[in-house]
């Protein structure tokens, strides 16, 4: 069973920057897409970043490209969210999540595609 942590998650004031990291308990297969998504309150969750592992490929959505960068750690199985400028916009739950294989097209509208998950950390950002 793979499990996901995130870690990172605080209350910063707009323009303040975050780093959000993931662990992945155990790396079973060769190649994970792991993506970042967010939920605030009363909205839907929505992807904000994904990863290919396998060469580290990776995605951001327009939201947030040129202020969230994804990476992988040393290690092959953690992926980190490096979150600069925020905004009050940014304020929700953050989560990890990874699924066997490539990143699909449509991956920041189908988090049902992601079959592993974390528990979430929570991101605040407010004067």
């Amino acid at each position: 069973q793979v499990q996901l942590v995130e870690s990172g998650g605080d209350s910063v004031q707009p323009g303040g920057s975050l780093t959000l990291s993931c662990a992945v308990s155990t790396y079973i297969y060769d190649a994970l897409c792991m993506g970042w998504f967010r939920q605030a309150p009363g909205k839907e969750r929505e992807g904000v970043a994904a990863l290919y592992t396998s060469g580290g490929i990776t995605y951001t959505v327009d939201s947030v490209k040129g202020r969230f960068t994804i990476s992988q750690g040393r290690a092959k199985n953690t992926v980190h969210l490096q979150m600069n400028r925020l905004r009050p916009a940014d304020t929700a739950m953050y989560y990890c999540a990874a699924s066997a294989g490539l990143c699909p097209t449509r991956w920041s509208t189908t988090p049902g595609y992601f079959a592993y998950w974390g528990q979430g950390t929570q991101v605040t950002v407010s004067s």
